[in-house]
């Protein structure tokens, strides 16, 4: 059985392999632009990666909240500071970002819950 993360995951590298397939220069460098802008600068990439969560939260993308989570998560973000993030998110876009707060929740859960499973007792 798959879980939303998963498939979430599944769906996001098959859609970007296709669409890194069809030779395009201007969506290539798109996609080269947003993987060279999370990298290590003057601000190092685990934060540009809480930055990009929050953007997401505002713009109210579900699929970018999952996958800047996933990757603040991976960068060592613990649930603390996550929660500060999603409420910064929530001040600066309002009310209309309490569904997407409570899909950011439900995702960091599922991220947890998948990491207990995972470790052997």
């Amino acid at each position: 059985m798959t879980s939303r993360l998963d498939d979430f995951n599944d769906y996001r590298n098959k859609m970007n392999e296709r669409i890194l397939g069809l030779n395009n220069l201007g969506i290539k460098r798109f996609y080269n632009l947003d993987t060279h802008a999370y990298q290590d600068g003057k601000l190092n990439s685990k934060t540009k990666e809480l930055l990009g969560l929050v953007a997401s939260m505002v713009l109210r993308c579900n699929d970018c909240i999952d996958y800047h989570i996933l990757q603040c998560v991976k960068a060592g973000w613990d649930d603390d500071s996550l929660v500060e993030v999603f409420n910064i998110g929530l001040i600066v876009g309002g009310s209309i970002i309490i569904p997407h707060l409570r899909h950011a929740v439900e995702t960091l859960d599922l991220i947890r819950d998948e990491a207990k499973k995972s470790v052997i007792p």
